[in-house]
């Protein structure tokens, strides 16, 4: 009985997701570094939302990834195989085969219906309807193919983007990661004004500099504001 009772404490102990700093929390670091930074159990952690007695749902997602081999092995899983698992309701069960089949759809989602961009304006609505309303500068890279289609948006910096504190590594890294031939820089300004600042212009000078050495070419940089945008290239400002 003794043994019982230390074994059931101990289980009361375990921290739950709410316990943790807040930069450990699934939900805050996705807010904060964006999906792509997550591991898959924190992943499938803000998909359960919760767990059960004497675990988090970080750890029921580190335990379903450890029962069933990995991510593929729980996306291939039945209603009975997870529904013998501790802590999966047939709701729970249906938020998370509701994601892996957006996932699925996704990759097999044609080239053709990428978006294409073919002008500032395009940049614009693919990003200002978020981006224009945050309270911090986020700068981010949409990396382009050959025929200017989409082919991924990444999040680079959070925090004041100027010359000093912005590394062109950093910037130009997903395109170099994933093969893009060409990359836009975005980023917004929370005062709502898309002006671009002397900062703007020199880490833009830098940047195609930058992009020459690698082969990647910067085909624009465009600032967003409250209302509007501006395009960099367009304005000549900080290209060669």
């Amino acid at each position: 009985m003794t043994m019982e009772r230390s074994a059931t404490a101990t289980i009361d102990y375990l921290p739950r997701i709410r316990d943790l700093p807040s930069e450990e929390r699934p939900r805050e670091r996705l807010l904060q570094y964006g999906a792509s930074a997550l591991s898959n159990a924190e992943l499938i952690a803000i998909l359960l939302r919760t767990g059960v007695r004497g675990e988090s749902a970080l750890a029921v997602a580190q335990r379903l990834l450890s029962r069933f081999a990995g991510l593929r092995g729980v996306a291939a899983a039945t209603l009975g195989e997870l529904g013998r698992e501790k802590g999966l309701s047939s709701a729970k069960y249906c938020h998370l085969m509701a994601a892996m089949e957006i996932g699925r759809r996704l990759t097999s989602v044609s080239p053709d219906d990428r978006p294409v961009i073919r002008e500032p304006r395009d940049v614009a609505a693919l990003v200002a309807g978020e981006m224009a309303h945050l309270e911090q500068e986020h700068l981010r890279v949409v990396l382009l193919s050959t025929k200017n289609q989409v082919l991924s948006i990444q999040r680079v910096y959070i925090g004041t983007v100027n010359t000093s504190l912005v590394r062109a590594a950093e910037v130009f890294r997903p395109a170099v990661r994933e093969n893009a031939p060409a990359i836009i820089v975005v980023h917004n300004h929370p005062s709502g004004d898309p002006t671009p600042s002397q900062q703007d212009i020199e880490l833009t000078r830098q940047l195609g500099h930058a992009g020459r050495a690698l082969n990647v070419d910067l085909l624009d940089h465009v600032v967003i504001g409250r209302d509007q945008f501006v395009s960099m290239k367009e304005r000549g400002l900080g290209f060669e």
